[in-house]
């Protein structure tokens, strides 16, 4: 008897109970099936707007090499999460569409399931339904929805001149990850030195606390999640806000210890690793001159970080200050179908 089928075998009905078995499992809530999914709003205020996100995981795309079914189903949940979180936004529900290659075996199918079950339970979020359907490749599609009163909501249109851009953690460590897993082909123990590096790859996880207190205070002018690359993020904030730019400080405040590392050992541009990353899921913020020290104080006396990293400039441009020599940025992140 085959104890590990592929899901051909099994069919829909018992995929959709095996979902169901785990999130009972693993958070003792029962999943109700009907044709509609159903969430309360008995505690939301009426002024607050409901916001969305939805973000696929496509196998082709998005899983590196030695990402395991656990961590893809973490990272498909936790990558729409980020979205929201850096807008200020509590995510609260989450509906995730399956599509599934007819040889993908139900250890992995349920490894997969379990992932993102555990993601959601980490950030407090009602995983309450979704759908499962055939396709070529792995594809997960979650929406992830939450509630916020629009004048907390941190857009990212709302940029000034002379704004302060700041991160909520350093840039590098993803740069090293991908060059190590897409580029050195071999065993990742060889690799021991970078753990931080391939963990934020295999593993990524984010920080909420920022968005919400500079929510919550008022104290952004702007936001969005790096995740197609610095250089791709500080383009879009361009798009939003026209005749703006930035003025980017290239030192220990944007830049990981461990992409300087690597960049001396294997001869890699660091400028490269440090703007052409991606999914780093890290936070950036612009906030005015006058509220930087303090927006910094509150972040840090709740466990936080806020790191200056640059000034925003009135002209269509991105500059990297590195030992006073003012240098253009010819880096453009992560774009599908370029």
């Amino acid at each position: 008897m085959n104890n590990n089928p592929s899901v051909r075998n099994l069919g829909e009905i018992k995929l959709i109970k095996f979902i169901e078995e785990l999130i009972l499992k693993k958070t003792g809530k029962a999943l109700i099936r009907d044709d509609s999914f159903f969430f309360s709003l008995k505690s939301k205020k009426l002024e607050d707007n409901l916001v969305l996100n939805s973000d696929m995981l496509v196998s082709t795309t998005d899983v590196p090499p030695h990402m395991n079914f656990c961590q893809i189903g973490w990272k498909s949940v936790l990558m729409n999460l980020s979205d929201l979180i850096v807008k200020g936004v509590k995510p609260q529900g989450i509906v995730i569409s399956l599509g599934l290659p007819r040889e993908l075996k139900k250890d992995n199918f349920c490894d997969m399931v379990t992932g993102m079950i555990e993601c959601s339970l980490k950030f407090k979020v009602d995983y309450i339904g979704g759908d499962i359907n055939e396709t070529k490749e792995l594809i997960i599609n979650p929406t992830v929805f939450g509630f916020r009163n629009p004048s907390k909501i941190i857009y990212r249109k709302g940029i000034r001149s002379n704004d302060i851009l700041a991160i909520n953690n350093k840039f590098g460590l993803t740069g090293v990850g991908f060059d190590i897993l897409l580029k050195r082909k071999g065993d990742i123990k060889n690799f021991s030195n970078y753990k931080r590096s391939l963990q934020s790859v295999l593993e990524p996880n984010i920080s909420e606390r920022e968005a919400f207190l500079l929510s919550e205070k008022n104290l952004a002018t702007s936001s969005i999640d790096s995740s197609d690359g610095l250089a791709k993020s500080l383009l879009d904030l361009m798009a939003s806000n026209p005749q703006c730019g930035f003025e980017i400080a290239f030192d220990d405040n944007l830049i990981d210890f461990e992409s300087v590392k690597f960049s001396k050992e294997f001869n890699v541009q660091l400028e490269n690793l440090i703007f052409n990353g991606g999914e780093e899921f890290i936070h950036l913020f612009t906030i005015k001159p006058e509220d930087f020290s303090k927006a910094q104080e509150i972040i840090q006396a709740n466990g936080g970080n806020l790191f200056r990293i640059g000034l925003v400039i009135p002209e269509e441009n991105i500059y990297t200050l590195k030992k006073n020599k003012r240098t253009e940025l010819n880096f453009h992140g992560f774009e599908h179908f370029n």
